[in-house]
C-alpha cells in the first residue's frame, strides 16, 4: 500500500502530460505513451480495477481485444502490399531474417545477462519473436523513411509468424518453461491471422465502410493496447515490482539492439538511408499485443507477458525520439541513392 501514493501521482502527472501533447509541439507524437504509462502506473497503484470487473476476470479480454487490433490493422492493408514483395524483394527479405534473428536472440542474450529466469526470461524471448506492430508504420512516416515498405514488412512477418513465432520459441525458450509450439501456431491463426485477413477481406470488397471505420480504429486500437497493458501490469504487479529494475534494463538493451543492427546490417547489405531506417524501425519495434495475448493464452502465464508490457511502452518512447532526429537530419544523399535503386 505504500505503492498507492506514488504511483497514483505519477498516473496523474502522465494524464496531464498526454493532455499537454495536444498543445506543446515538442511533446506531439508521445500522447499515445503517456496514456500507456498513465494506466500502468494506475495498475501499479490499484491492482483490483484492472483484474475483474463484476465477476468477470479481465485477463480473458485480452485474445479479443489483440483480436481487434489486427482486424483494424487488415482493414488499412490492400493487396497491393503483399504484391510489393516482387517489385522490393531484397529490402524486405533482408528485414524478414532480422526480424526473426536478431530480436530473439537478443532476447535470450538480454535475459541471460540480466538475471532473468522461468516466465520472465520466456516473456523477453516471446517479445522478441513476434513480428513488428502497426505502430511501426506511423514511426516510419514520422521519420521520412519507406512507408510502403514498412507496412509491406509488418504485413509479410505476421502472416508468417505462425511459422517463424513458434519455432524460435521452441528453440530459444523450450529451456525456461515448456513451449508447445503447435498450440502457438494454432493460436496466432485465430487471434492474429484470422482477423488479419478478415480486415484484408473488409477493405477490398467494402471499401468505403473500411474507410469509415478505420477514422476510429486507430482510438479504438489505442485503447486497447493500454487495456492490455493495464490488466497484465494489474495482475503480475508483484513479481513486476520485484524484477522490474533488471527487466526494464533487458528491454531497453534489446530494443537499442534491434535499432542498431537493424540499421546497420540493412546498410552493409546495401540499403539506402531511407530503407535502413525503415528496417531499423521495423526490427526495433514489436507486435507487444500478440506477445501479451500469446503469454496468456498459450504459456498460461502473466508473468510472461511482463516483458511486452515493459518494452511496448519504452519502445513508443524511443522510436519518437529516433523519429524526430532522422526527421530533422539533412542527408541529401538519401535521394540519389534512392533512385539509383
Amino acid at each position: 500500500m505504500t505503492l498507492f501514493p506514488v504511483s497514483l501521482t505519477f498516473a496523474l502527472l502522465f494524464v496531464v502530460l498526454a493532455v499537454c501533447t495536444l498543445f506543446v509541439k515538442r511533446l506531439h507524437g508521445l500522447g499515445f505513451t503517456f496514456c500507456v504509462l498513465a494506466v500502468g502506473s494506475a495498475a501499479v497503484a490499484y491492482p483490483p480495477l484492472f483484474i475483474a470487473w463484476g465477476g468477470f476476470e479481465l485477463k480473458r479480454a485480452i485474445a479479443p481485444l489483440v483480436q481487434l487490433i489486427l482486424l483494424g490493422m487488415g482493414m488499412t492493408l490492400t493487396v497491393g502490399d503483399f504484391r510489393r514483395v516482387v517489385t522490393m524483394p531484397r529490402a524486405i527479405v533482408i528485414g524478414f531474417l532480422l526480424q526473426f534473428t536478431v530480436m530473439p536472440f537478443s532476447g535470450l542474450l538480454f535475459a541471460s545477462m540480466f538475471g532473468l529466469t522461468g516466465a520472465v526470461a520466456t516473456g523477453l524471448i516471446l517479445i522478441g519473436s513476434v513480428p513488428g506492430g502497426t505502430a511501426s508504420n506511423v514511426i516510419v512516416l514520422l521519420a521520412r523513411g519507406n512507408v510502403p515498405l514498412s507496412v509491406t514488412m509488418t504485413a509479410c512477418s505476421t502472416l508468417l509468424s505462425p511459422l517463424m513465432t513458434p519455432l524460435a520459441m521452441k528453440l530459444l525458450a523450450g529451456t525456461y518453461v515448456p513451449i508447445d509450439a503447435w498450440a502457438m501456431m494454432q493460436s496466432i491463426l485465430t487471434m492474429i491471422i484470422a482477423p488479419l485477413v478478415v480486415g484484408l477481406a473488409i477493405h477490398h470488397f467494402l471499401p468505403a465502410w473500411a474507410a469509415r471505420c478505420t477514422r476510429w480504429l486507430p482510438l479504438v486500437a489505442m485503447t486497447a493496447i493500454c487495456l492490455v497493458i493495464a490488466i497484465t501490469v494489474a495482475v503480475s504487479r508483484e513479481e513486476l515490482l520485484t524484477v522490474g529494475v533488471a527487466l526494464f534494463a533487458a528491454c531497453a538493451c534489446h530494443n537499442a539492439t534491434g535499432y542498431l543492427l537493424g540499421f546497420g546490417i540493412a546498410r552493409a547489405a546495401g540499403l539506402n538511408h531511407t530503407d535502413s531506417r525503415t528496417v531499423a524501425i521495423e526490427v526495433g519495434m514489436q507486435n507487444g499485443g500478440m506477445a501479451t495475448g500469446l503469454a496468456f493464452r498459450v504459456l498460461n502465464s502473466p508473468a510472461a507477458a511482463l516483458a511486452s508490457a515493459v518494452f511496448g511502452p519504452w519502445s513508443a518512447v524511443t522510436s519518437s525520439v529516433l523519429a524526430s532526429r532522422w526527421r530533422t537530419r539533412t542527408a541529401d544523399d538519401e535521394v540519389t541513392q534512392s533512385s539509383s535503386q
